[in-house]
């Protein structure tokens, strides 16, 4: 049997699970992000439904300007709780399945697979999938490049062309391997690869490096004398279509964080304890609910100007005492220069022994 990698790829997963609570939602331009309301500033969109991204709503997209492109958009906030229940449900899921499960984050993972039949598998993947009211694409390679990559090829099944446009509801499988890898890929622009960003395709269009082609024929001295000895050949093997083919095994956590975005700057010092005591409440009780102590505790601090650092301090002794967790927050919080107006706070805890 041969070694097959699947990359499962859950579809508009926060507005999915969405609307697993309201159906009614279905159908229409849903966004999710910040607490819902798109006219407070500094937030942005975390998902956008299908029929929200044909206005051109995306992630990451400020929710004053989603507001703009779909103005008849039911805008939602977030419930990060939830949506990591229906990704443990998930990933429970897939690891019924045999073969070995990376989690890529909360809609996606790699599966590792020895079999002749990988579009079976991926079948039955999905099938289960829509079993717990949700639908996903699954992309199969010869690597995990390979893998990721199809599962956008996947979502577009179903439509005429080559259209990147994804049916709602309407995920499918599909198989890019070295065989048909310089057919699909080779006249796309760099940017589609998995891991080449608008930065760096620039600096390869000012070489002449237009296209996964162009970089696969690019000379890879050239490559290294321009990013480096590291990046310019991993840069080239990403041309050929080359990859890993190992699944990483599970990191095991080793702490939970909090963090915020103020909707306007705060100014005062009463403003900036509230905010850690309320973040580091959060965490703490995150992290006994899981069974588990505390050794360390950290805070970030972001400026008006971006400006950002981190802090932290060591526990005298593992706790589970949320009171000294705050103290402890408190106190490293007011061992930084607090004569600037903040935008952001956020605190982290590390596990204890």
């Amino acid at each position: 049997m041969t070694r097959w990698l699947l990359h499962v790829d859950l579809d508009q997963f926060q507005a999915a699970v969405e609307f697993r609570r309201h159906p009614e939602l279905r159908g229409l331009p849903v966004i999710v992000g910040g607490n819902g309301d798109p006219t407070e500033p500094r937030k942005v969109v975390s998902c956008a439904s299908y029929p929200a991204r044909a206005y051109g709503v995306r992630a990451g997209m400020p929710l004053r300007s989603a507001l703009k492109a779909c103005p008849d958009g039911v805008f939602l906030a977030q419930d990060p709780h939830t949506y990591a229940q229906a990704s443990e449900e998930i990933m429970a899921l897939l690891r019924t399945f045999s073969g070995r499960v990376e989690v890529l984050g909360f809609d996606e993972a790699f599966l590792a697979v020895d079999t002749d039949d990988p579009e079976h598998i991926a079948r039955d993947i999905r099938s289960a999938i829509v079993e717990l009211d949700l639908t996903c694409a699954v992309g199969i390679g010869d690597n995990k490049l390979r893998a990721k990559l199809a599962t956008g090829f996947a979502k577009a099944i179903g439509k005429s062309g080559d259209s990147e446009v994804i049916p709602e509801g309407g995920a499918g499988v599909f198989r890019l391997t070295a065989a048909n890898w310089t057919e699909l890929m080779a006249h796309r622009p760099t940017t589609a690869l998995w891991g080449i960003g608008a930065r760096i395709a620039k600096r390869m269009s000012a070489m002449g490096i237009e296209t996964v082609a162009d970089l696969a024929a690019a000379d890879r001295e050239l490559l290294a004398a321009e990013f480096g000895p590291n990046t310019g050949p991993y840069l080239w093997v990403l041309g050929h279509g080359a990859g890993d083919t190992d699944i990483a095994e599970p990191r095991e956590p080793v702490g939970h964080s909090r963090s915020e975005t103020f909707p306007a700057d705060l100014t005062e010092l009463a403003e900036f304890d509230a905010a850690i005591t309320r973040l580091a409440t959060q965490v703490a009780e995150e992290t006994f609910a899981d069974g588990r102590s505390i050794g360390r505790v950290g805070v970030t601090v972001r400026t008006k100007t971006f400006f950002t650092r981190t802090k932290q301090r060591k526990l005298p002794r593992s706790s589970t005492d949320v009171d000294e967790v705050v103290e402890t927050a408190l106190r490293v919080l007011h061992a930084f220069e607090l004569d600037r107006p903040i935008r952001l706070l956020g605190v982290r805890v590390e596990f204890g022994a």
